[in-house]
């Protein structure tokens, strides 16, 4: 594998794309007094809700602004990560097994474990010697092969989500684009394979880009174009929203292979 410490810099387009888009969504979150697409769906009867949007809100902003130092960047992307996890467990397990529809459940899962992972990977980049020595297992090679797992198992229910709404998804393929079914499968199915390549080291490189590739075309060949016309419904903003964070985290993760072969068996 490659070396944690280099691979992702301080000042890195990467570094620089992710930490942006959290301070945005904070400043987001803080204006609406709402739950960013980065936190939602959280059911209206939790406890404490609007502390909780706050508390995301100011996270994401503090996380972001973190970033962009290398002295506070380990505890931003530990303290994100940290929320992350909690949320995952809190709120994506339990709506694993009372979402109404397996692409309900699974979706906003992968969502939060692609945010995991691109936070995780930071962490492991950044962590100090304090932090190596007493989380071993969440700094280093290691800690970067779990991130990138995590990447990957989030990557395959967006490819699932394709291949259960294909007619939803065939219609957002520009037209001048032939064979929209066709591309809405294809899509789908790269996203899986992606996930799958992530997960078990093979093409792991080049996989991970391409999907950050993919997520970043969906935005400027279908979002963009929309954002233009003025044709994006509440939800489709909310989509395009998720698409460009989306974006940003992979690119971080891909950015994490830096220096290990395109085309290789296994990353080393």
């Amino acid at each position: 594998m490659s070396n944690a410490r280099s691979s992702i810099n301080i000042g890195s387009p990467s570094h620089l794309a992710f930490a942006a888009v959290m301070i945005a969504l904070g400043i987001l979150g803080l204006i609406k007094g709402d739950f960013t697409v980065l936190w939602q769906p959280v059911p209206k009867g939790v406890p404490a809700r609007e502390v909780l949007v706050y508390l995301t809100a100011l996270v994401s902003l503090a996380s972001g602004a973190g970033l962009l130092w290398r002295r506070t960047a380990a505890l931003a992307a530990g303290m994100l990560l940290a929320l992350l996890v909690l949320w995952l467990l809190v709120f994506r397990v339990r709506a694993l097994f009372l979402a109404s529809t397996l692409v309900e459940g699974t979706w906003s899962f992968g969502y939060t474990l692609v945010m995991i992972a691109t936070a995780w990977v930071l962490f492991a980049e950044f962590a100090k010697t304090w932090d190596r020595r007493r989380l071993g297992f969440v700094t280093g090679d290691k800690g970067l092969r779990i991130a990138r797992i995590l990447y990957g198992l989030g990557l395959i229910p967006f490819g699932y989500a394709h291949f259960a709404y294909v007619k939803a998804t065939a219609n957002l393929v520009p037209g001048w684009l032939p064979w929209h079914t066709a591309w809405a499968y294809f899509t789908g199915a790269t996203f899986v394979a992606a996930g799958v390549a992530v997960i078990i080291v093979v093409f792991a490189r080049l996989a991970a880009a391409l999907s950050a590739v993919q997520m970043g075309l969906f935005s400027l060949l279908v979002w963009i174009p929309m954002v233009a016309t003025r044709s994006l419904t509440a939800f489709q903003w909310g989509e395009f929203v998720t698409t460009f964070v989306l974006t940003a985290a992979g690119w971080v993760v891909a950015d994490s292979y830096r220096g290990t072969p395109w085309i290789s068996a296994r990353s080393r």
